[in-house]
């Protein structure tokens, strides 16, 4: 049944839907992610002004989105798709990067334009905020079922079992593979390895989100760069050792993307699944058009939404264009793809094939990434999800309180829920979360166009 749903959610209509947004908004903003990249990247490291409202710094936000980005789709959700996909599916990934990276920009400039102060002096803002304040009241609506599957996302999609499975998987597989350690519960079998994790990252959670965003954009900070670092000079070992394998591997992609490899020479069916896996995950993993990413972005201490909006498109970048480029781009290489694996099982095996270290060494270094990359995401998107509850039901304490701890009872039975339901579920709820926040993006995009030409204009760049 969740299959049949997912097939119907994330159908050619959706992925034309978050094409063609993505290609409007880049013609209408004349390819603004191309041409003021160097402008995004001066102001990601810029200090703030004084008398600038906001929670958290422009660097800050943009750790708190990548937090929640950078999270098992870069490490787990591209190996699904290469698996499911074939190598051609990294190529749609790249596509929807391009073309989400003006998407991204839009939706976080519109979150500063529309952002409002809560009444007791904290800010809020995002898609349901610019829903209602700029299509107007009659659009709440909207509003309202965007913020309800923003709440499902992060309760049951992309916050919580996606992350926790990815971790306790990853753990099982270094410290007990074959399951030698183990106890019945629920009327399975589990090692004690994935039991001990889940709660161990339990109670981290527990102690991180119930302070609320700043000690989550204060660990986030910390965090990210880090994590992202860590990562990323280990695949680039995998890539600097197989460098002459690099070419055959994108010509594979390229190939693969239009079914120039497949079994069937080419069937159009083999291209709409590399086009699916590769489009969906490619969301999954920088959420562009999703409109999470400007719920953080809200909170940033800046007057001018230009300028958050290149910052915020810069985790789209860093995200997909950069990471999941290169975990694909090892996976290819290894062949980790087509040896009937699943799950974070593939990108292991290419660790292992890849890196000049014993397997074990490469084993437990994509264990710790994994760990780091889920558990930030898993903050992220309890403060996502929060601010939509925060929307539908007002700045009642308990109930927000409540929710906290839902979050957590779902982060802790993550663990004992099936591979395959568990990125379905996710799936669906992204798809769901992404039709409201896309109709706001086409009917604000002159929003976006004239305080974009304004800004430039005033700065003369």
């Amino acid at each position: 049944m969740l299959k049949a749903i997912d097939d119907f959610v994330w159908g050619v209509p959706l992925i034309v839907l978050i094409l063609a947004v993505g290609i409007f908004l880049t013609i209408r903003l004349r390819g603004l992610q191309i041409t003021k990249l160097p402008l995004a990247i001066k102001h990601m490291v810029a200090n703030e002004k004084n008398g600038e409202h906001g929670e958290v710094s422009s660097f800050g936000a943009l750790c708190t989105a990548l937090s929640a980005t950078i999270g098992t789709g870069n490490i787990v959700g591209v190996a699904t798709a290469l698996v499911a996909g074939g190598p051609g599916a990294l190529f749609w990934m790249w596509i929807a990067a391009l073309l989400g990276t003006a998407t991204k920009y839009s939706e976080c400039l519109l979150a500063i334009k529309y952002r409002v102060v809560a009444k007791d002096g904290h800010i809020v803002g995002g898609p349901f905020y610019y829903i209602e304040n700029g299509m107007g009241e009659k659009w709440k609506w909207l509003a309202k079922i965007f913020a309800f599957f923003g709440v499902g996302v992060g309760l049951l999609g992309i916050g919580t079992f996606t992350q926790i499975n990815g971790i306790t998987s990853a753990v099982n597989n270094f410290f007990d593979p074959q399951n030698t350690w183990t106890v019945e519960l629920f009327g399975r079998t589990y090692s004690w390895t994935v039991v001990i994790a889940g709660i161990i990252l339990t109670l981290c959670v527990a102690l991180v989100i119930i302070g609320g965003i700043k000690r989550i954009s204060t660990v986030a900070q910390v965090v990210v760069p880090f994590m992202a670092l860590l990562y990323v000079v280990v695949v680039l070992i995998i890539l600097f050792t197989h460098l002459s394998a690099i070419p055959g591997a994108i010509v594979e992609i390229v190939q693969s993307a239009f079914g120039l490899r497949a079994a069937a020479g080419g069937t159009l069916g083999s291209i709409l699944i590399a086009m699916q896996m590769g489009i969906a995950r490619g969301i999954f993993s920088n959420e562009a058009g999703l409109g999470s990413a400007p719920i953080a972005a809200a909170a940033a201490k800046t007057n001018e939404p230009v300028t958050q909006g290149l910052v915020s498109m810069l985790g789209t970048i860093i995200d997909t264009v950069i990471i999941c480029t290169m975990t694909g781009l090892s996976i290819v290489i290894t062949g980790a793809w087509d040896m009937g694996l699943e799950g974070v099982s593939v990108t292991t095996k290419a660790f292992q094939i890849g890196l000049p270290f014993p397997e074990q060494v490469a084993s437990f270094v994509l264990m710790l990434c994994l760990v780091f990359f889920a558990f930030t995401t898993i903050l992220g998107w309890n403060y996502y999800s929060e601010k939509c509850l925060e929307y539908l039901v007002g700045d009642k304490k308990t109930v927000l309180k409540g929710y906290r701890w839902l979050y957590i009872l779902a982060v802790f039975i993550g663990p004992f829920m099936t591979v395959s339901a568990v990125w379905t579920i996710a799936d669906i709820f992204n798809g769901l979360m992404a039709l409201p926040n896309l109709v706001a993006l086409v009917a604000l995009s002159g929003v976006v166009v004239a305080e974009t030409k304004k800004y430039f204009e005033k700065q003369k760049y």
